[in-house]
């Protein structure tokens, strides 16, 4: 099933921005009508600063990275303060941008010190010959380029703390959805903070026809240091083409990868004739659900159609026409 707010009319294209703040299984019985509005209200307030931009004239590229930013700021979703603690310990983050008028991008991984990453990532690509650093060389990048650094402990929660400890206790690894075998307290989570894919992203069109996707994460609670997901790989966690669409994916990260799920949205828009939604749904619903791969994307398509779809239960999401008042949700 897609998500329930979508917009596939073929109409002139307005500037629009979609977000995403992962998505994963539901625990709405334990859920408070507070917790729920503060996850709507940062959905709609950052989908507002996106409008904002684009009613300016700003690009699609400016847009989404703001948007990213704002979503890395708030320590509701897994990027930046607030992101998930690998197995030793440790944030490691990732992130990704793509401009879809001239296909540049820029990515960085396994990144500690970056209080920003999508920020970096936006450096990378105007900055540098290459698309991705990781590691060391990722914040030797972000110094020389005047990024904020920050002690590692600046992205630590305690919520994230006790996440890890429950992963430890199950001997497991959790992509902050697989939990199946662990019994873990009640909430006060709309989507349950053990079975949720904790990654944050945005795509959007602008008004001069450009298209553009960002994506950032903390990755996957109990992750082994030095894993990277699909997050900053180009075409799977994140891919736009003014050709054919902006997408920026949540899930299983490593299916993600395997089947190369942003891209094979827009390949499947550009070589079959496929709408937005037909390819979308193809990818989301059929694709990565027969290796097993949950989660879920927001696509903007050249003509500035949006589609929201996901196989899991609930997604964090929402987007907003310019002029227009954003629409968010949580569940289906």
């Amino acid at each position: 099933m897609s998500a329930t707010i979508s917009s596939t009319e073929q109409q002139p294209a307005v500037a629009v921005i979609a977000i995403h703040g992962g998505a994963g299984a539901i625990t709405r019985a334990a859920m408070s009508a507070e917790k729920e509005r503060h996850y709507l209200q940062a959905l709609e307030q950052i989908v507002s600063a996106g409008q904002v931009i684009l009613a300016a004239g700003g690009s699609a590229l400016d847009a989404v990275t703001e948007a990213v930013r704002l979503l890395e700021e708030c320590p509701l979703f897994n990027a930046g303060t607030g992101a998930v603690l690998t197995h030793q310990g440790t944030h490691e983050l990732d992130a990704c941008i793509m401009d879809g008028r001239t296909l540049d991008a820029g990515a960085v991984s396994c990144v500690s010190h970056i209080r920003n990453p999508i920020l970096t990532a936006r450096q990378v690509l105007e900055h540098s010959p290459h698309v991705m650093f990781t590691g060391q060389g990722a914040e030797d990048f972000a110094r020389q380029h005047g990024q904020e650094m920050v002690a590692a402990d600046y992205f630590f929660t305690q919520e994230r703390f006790d996440q890890l400890q429950r992963a430890k206790a199950s001997e497991g690894v959790m992509l902050d959805h697989d939990a199946a075998a662990l019994a873990a307290p009640v909430s006060d989570d709309p989507l349950d903070a053990d079975r949720k894919f904790g990654t944050v992203g945005a795509v959007a069109l602008d008004s001069f026809g450009n298209l553009a996707a960002a994506t950032s994460t903390g990755g996957m609670t109990n992750k082994q240091a030095g894993r990277v997901g699909d997050t900053p790989i180009i075409g799977a966690g994140c891919y736009a083409s003014n050709r054919t669409v902006a997408i920026s994916s949540t899930g299983t990260g490593e299916v993600f990868m395997r089947t190369l799920a942003a891209y094979d949205v827009a390949a499947l828009i550009d070589y079959t004739g496929m709408t937005l939604q037909q390819a979308s749904d193809k990818v989301v619903m059929e694709k990565l659900v027969a290796l097993e791969g949950s989660g879920g994307m927001i696509a903007i398509d050249r003509f500035g159609n949006v589609c929201l779809p996901f196989n899991s239960e609930g997604m964090y999401r929402g987007y907003g026409h310019v002029g227009q008042t954003p629409k968010v949700a949580i569940y289906r």
